[in-house]
């Protein structure tokens, strides 16, 4: 099965019982390689195919939030700031957005289109911009 790229099921449903606050609560992502089960099913964190190597720690970084929940133009969207793995060598072909503050729901999975490998470099996750029509999570 591909990784899917998107909004959790569970974390839609989640969302409307007030379970994730992006004000208050920390959000992780973890690193998985091209073979990692992960889609819109996912429910929660999990180890299975997560990526090793050097320079990555099971469970990922902690994400900062760069924009706290608000409203333009009748879209409500959050956005996180770029993370990244220094002297890494690792290879991943997507990632699970995850709140770690609620039982490691999942919140969205991201599918890089390919697998990216790092040897000794710095592996990046660059966040679109904080707007209305390119945020990471948005709402319409």
């Amino acid at each position: 099965m591909p990784i899917y790229q998107g909004q959790t099921d569970s974390f839609k449903v989640q969302l409307l019982n007030a379970q994730h606050n992006f004000s208050a609560n920390t959000f992780k992502i973890a690193l998985y390689a091209g073979n990692a089960s992960i889609s819109n099913s996912t429910t929660a964190y999990t180890t299975t195919d997560e990526v090793t190597g050097t320079g990555y720690t099971a469970g990922g970084n902690t994400l900062t939030v760069t924009q706290t929940p608000t409203n333009t133009g009748n879209v409500a969207f959050i956005s996180f700031a770029n993370t990244s793995w220094s002297s890494s060598t690792i290879s991943a072909a997507g990632a699970l957005i995850y709140n770690s503050s609620f039982n490691n729901a999942s919140v969205a999975v991201l599918n890089f289109g390919s697998t990216v490998t790092t040897n000794n470099q710095t592996f990046n996750i660059y966040f679109p911009a904080d707007l209305a029509n390119s945020a990471i999570i948005r709402i319409s």
